[in-house]
């Protein structure tokens, strides 16, 4: 079962969505990875961005990578219509709640899209999102794709992969509404080292995986969603989180696979310039 999304935007109404991990401008302020560590410089090509639509008003929240100077890798969900715009910012520590609720600009304004086999109805098959920047954001390093299938000899051994690391900007504890005041959300990058769960089974089809989210290893929350999942501590984005089965965030998380030819293709259109 795919949690549920807090309220986005839509007339000032209450409206769910069937995929997890973003986060409304309108709802309560999205912080941090569940039970994480504080990011500070570790990974300053992850971002968080605010989707926006055609009039300008501001839809949602994601996490998301720079993979260069001018492609920002999210999840689909995160892209998918009405959005046609996104501000992005890249401090690791965004708690100026005006700013981010309220975009004018961020450290970079882009144009959204999301890969054409995207299926808001079955959304984790190919949850795959960009954003094209306007104008370049310059950095020693960014986040890399992975190489092709990369996850299947990781998923023969489950118990002796590396862990992941998983960053992002959204909720660190998350409450049941009737205690919804006491959830814990900073907009502050965090960082957490999930284990692998399962991958290529039943439950994550050859698409997905799934990631612990617990007290040990931290997890993704609300606000993650498109946010990286990298290989032990390298920079290759390995799956762009992407939904989870408990609506408080609570024993896994899943990831939407960047190791399949169908995602590696589709972006490596941005990345590669037309001949």
């Amino acid at each position: 079962m795919r949690l549920p999304l807090p309220t986005r935007w839509s007339a000032g109404a209450a409206m769910l969505a069937a995929a997890l991990l973003a986060v409304t401008v309108s709802a309560a302020p999205a912080g941090a990875i569940t039970h994480g560590d504080l990011d500070g410089d570790g990974h300053p090509y992850v971002g968080l961005m605010v989707a926006k639509d055609a009039d300008g008003n501001p839809l949602w929240r994601c996490s998301g990578t720079l993979l260069s100077a001018t492609v920002y890798l999210t999840a689909g969900h995160c892209t998918e219509a009405p959005a046609v715009s996104a501000e992005i910012w890249f401090g690791s520590d965004l708690t100026d709640a005006e700013a981010i609720d309220f975009p004018a600009h961020g450290d970079a304004h882009g144009t959204t899209y999301v890969h054409p086999d995207f299926d808001p109805a079955d959304f984790t098959r190919r949850d795959v999102g960009v954003v094209v920047l306007d104008s370049p954001v310059t950095m020693p390093e960014y986040g890399e794709l992975p190489a092709l299938d990369v996850i299947d000899p990781l998923a023969a051994e489950p118990g002796k992969a590396p862990t992941f690391t998983t960053v992002g900007y959204g909720v660190q504890r998350m409450f049941p509404p009737a205690a919804a005041w006491k959830i814990e959300s900073q907009r502050i990058r965090m960082v957490a080292t999930p284990r692998l769960l399962q991958a290529n089974t039943k439950t994550t089809g050859d698409y997905s995986i799934l990631l612990s989210a617990n007290a040990d290893t931290g997890g993704a929350c609300n606000g993650d969603s498109g946010g990286p999942n990298f290989i032990g501590d390298s920079n290759v984005v390995a799956a762009v989180t992407s939904s989870a089965k408990s609506t408080l965030c609570k024993g896994s998380s899943g990831a939407f696979r960047m190791d399949r030819e169908w995602a590696l293709s589709w972006v490596d259109t941005f990345l590669t310039p037309a001949p």
